[in-house]
């Protein structure tokens, strides 16, 4: 059993943008930040644009949809979650291509709680945080009223599929990978995993 006795899990403040903008850069393997430098302007990095997301209250990226968790005072994780209750409104052939593959499978997702992405800090992996985490986005989800889950991860990510296979999520859709330079992986596909919560 995971000694949680050092860790503390809470939901996200607007103070906590940068570690959120970091974080989901990690999820989306640095595709975020390459999607925040097109919109950059002069004199604004990348991060800037990804923390000036996180402190909105609305859209997906939002520090409202939030938990993060946090080792002797500093945030080491998070998990973005929120319901996917419409279609979402996006022409794919008007996105970048790294994000095709995710939008589709979006689209897939209606009716359900997306995790839209979970991440810890290199040096705090290994702790039972992700598995803490989705369980917090399970809990939200019931309070929510809702009872499935789904979430997106790249197949290439091997340590992260057999997690949410552990916490017994399986496969329910796939979209190949769109070669891009921002991209991480050039071949295979991102997978739409999906859970019903008992």
């Amino acid at each position: 059993m995971k000694d949680f006795t050092e860790l503390n899990f809470r939901p996200a403040e607007t103070g906590d943008a940068l570690s959120l903008a970091k974080l989901i850069d990690i999820a989306g393997e640095g595709i975020p930040n390459w999607l925040w430098s097109h919109s950059a302007e002069a004199e604004q990095s990348a991060l800037d644009v990804g923390v000036n997301r996180a402190r909105r209250t609305t859209g997906g990226f939002s520090y409202t949809n939030a938990r993060v968790a946090e080792r002797f005072g500093d945030i080491v994780g998070m998990v973005l979650m929120y319901p996917i209750a419409t279609m979402p409104d996006a022409d794919v052939d008007e996105l970048p291509q790294p994000i095709v593959p995710f939008v589709e499978l979006e689209q897939l997702s209606v009716g359900t709680w997306y995790v839209n992405a979970l991440a810890v800090l290199p040096h705090a992996r290994g702790l039972g945080i992700g598995t803490a985490l989705m369980a917090d986005a399970e809990q939200a989800a019931r309070c929510n009223g809702y009872d499935w889950l789904s979430i997106q991860v790249y197949e290439q990510n091997s340590g992260a599929v057999r997690l949410y296979e552990r916490l017994g999520y399986s496969l329910a859709a796939r979209s190949p990978v769109l070669s891009h330079p921002c991209a991480p992986y050039y071949t295979g596909d991102v997978l739409m995993l999906e859970k019903t919560l008992a």
